[in-house]
């Protein structure tokens, strides 16, 4: 799908949702995209051509997406889950590291610079917004995508910095299969029960019963 339609659905969700509202996780496959996050500096974008930029809401500076990545947005209620920020990115880098490891891939966190790294290769970036206590945005793995993209910028705003794959890392190649693992991964950091929503909509996250 193409990025821009999403994320203004994420924006209007997060806007329309009340105390009640269940959480969300949406999977997508975008178009090809490069993202500017709002403290996004020029200089990172080295080269664009052909690929559209968008300068966008969330948090960190520039990003690719594009065909063979599972980007998944948590769309969480962090005042009912009783987190901050700090808390949420943990828990979701947490969730991929624990993905990884299915396929015996070692996930590590780096200091300073949010995602996962494999042998100091980023692996899964992360972005974040948080609106009136509600977090969207949220993680792109990935899979099995063309780097070529990934050279015209500086990731994440570090330049030099290597980017991998789960296939170039011993995973699989589909992102359904990673997929069936991230999302029970995700299910477990927040302590949510996934319910699988008709199709073609998003997948929700619902609290289990008390």
């Amino acid at each position: 799908m193409a990025y821009e339609p999403v994320w203004r659905a994420m924006q209007a969700f997060t806007d329309a949702r009340g105390p009640d509202t269940a959480d969300e996780l949406w999977l997508v496959e975008h178009d090809p995209v490069f993202t500017q996050g709002q403290a996004g500096r020029p200089e990172h974008l080295l080269g664009a051509g052909d690929i559209p930029v968008l300068q966008v809401d969330r948090g960190g500076q520039v990003t690719y997406h594009g065909p063979g990545q599972l980007v998944a947005y948590p769309l969480l209620d962090l005042r009912r889950l009783g987190i901050g920020v700090r808390e949420l990115v943990h828990r979701i880098e947490q969730a991929a590291i624990e993905c990884l490891a299915g396929w015996q891939i070692e996930g590590e966190r780096k200091e300073g610079a949010p995602g996962v790294y494999v042998g100091g290769a980023k692996v899964m970036a992360l972005g974040l917004r948080v609106r009136r206590g509600c977090a969207f945005h949220g993680l792109a793995l990935n899979v099995d995508m063309d780097l070529a993209p990934w050279a015209r910028i500086n990731p994440c705003g570090f330049a030099g910095l290597a980017v991998t794959t789960v296939l170039d890392c011993g995973g699989p190649a589909l992102l359904d299969d990673v997929a069936r693992a991230l999302v029970p991964a995700l299910a477990r950091q927040f302590a949510l029960a996934p319910v699988e929503a008709e199709a073609p909509g998003p997948s929700p996250l619902t609290a289990p019963a008390a």
